[in-house]
């Protein structure tokens, strides 16, 4: 598929070995803080499987501005520094590159 020029949000699924949830989390925080500071980055979040026997499952989606902006990301030694630290950490997993076509989300209430 060609390089979409639009916004793209990035779903990946981390299996995680057990036991190791705990660390996993706070290098996947410290690493979406550093992503987090790319101007083209959007927002992320890490999500936690719910679901019986998927303990261990966590998603992640971050939102980007364009693909190529990403994908430039992805590629770059910074990030290739990022998946060398989680990795250890990880059993399996995937990565979806997905176009936002619609986005209905609900403004933040009102403070006070």
């Amino acid at each position: 598929m060609a390089e979409y020029e639009g916004p793209v949000r990035v779903i990946l699924r981390m299996d995680i070995a057990p036991g190791r949830e705990a660390e996993f989390e706070a290098v996947w925080l410290e690493i979406g803080g550093l992503i987090g500071a790319q101007p083209a980055n959007r927002g992320q979040m890490l999500v936690r499987s719910a679901e019986e026997g998927e303990g261990q499952v966590y998603h992640v989606f971050t939102d980007w501005a364009d693909e190529p902006s990403f994908r430039a990301f992805e590629l770059s030694a910074e990030h290739v520094e990022h998946r060398r630290r989680l990795r250890p950490l990880r059993i399996g997993g995937g990565m979806t590159v997905t176009r936002i076509v619609h986005d209905l989300r609900r403004p933040a209430p009102a403070a006070g």
